[in-house]
């Protein structure tokens, strides 16, 4: 709160102090000010539209959660993308192999304009809550805010909707998924 602000809700607020009645009076005006310091809308972010392809998205994920063996199959497919959205530093120490990189917050207009031009193209994706005992370069994410649904929330609202999701949760080690590392697994 700016210190204005505050001088004004005190100067306000102090003859009121007293009981609880008087403090009942005092509410409008308290939440008068905190109207007068909500932020000014902006087009670029709508909340309410995001909420609503969350439902949207839930929906058409429902039918794309891939077995370890059906991703596999998949990964062989002609034009087929294998998408990590973690971190470079991440991608660097371990990865599936064949996987393209682009960071989550990377995820923009025309970053996927330049690496990502065909939205019909089939997209398989996966992320950190996908895989244990490989916590350095897999490190658990809380799962609502496991990177798999955020990769494919931002992906749908993009327009691409050939996407397909890993969704089990393996061992590289024991997995017969290959990949890339430079680390030992």
């Amino acid at each position: 709160m700016k210190p204005l602000a505050i001088a004004v809700l005190f100067a306000v607020l102090i003859p009121f102090a007293g009981n609880s009645a008087d403090r009942k009076k005092a509410e409008p005006l308290v939440q008068q000010q905190q109207q007068q310091q909500v932020a000014a809308p902006n087009p670029n972010i709508d909340m309410d539209a995001y909420v609503k392809s969350v439902k949207d998205v839930a929906e058409h994920r429902k039918t794309r959660r891939l077995t370890e063996d059906d991703f596999i199959a998949m990964c062989k497919e002609d034009g087929v993308i294998i998408l990590d959205a973690r971190s470079k530093d991440m991608f660097k120490l371990m990865h599936v192999k064949g996987a393209i990189n682009m960071s989550f917050p990377d995820i923009t207009i025309e970053s996927l304009k330049k690496s990502l031009p065909d939205k019909e193209a089939k997209i398989l994706i996966y992320c950190n809550n996908n895989f244990l005992n490989a916590e350095r370069a897999f490190p658990s994410k809380a799962p609502i805010a496991s990177l798999n649904i955020s990769t494919y929330i931002a992906l749908y609202n993009y327009g691409y909707r050939n996407v397909y999701e890993l969704g089990p949760r393996l061992d590289p080690k024991k997995s017969k998924i290959e990949f890339t590392t430079a680390i030992a697994k």
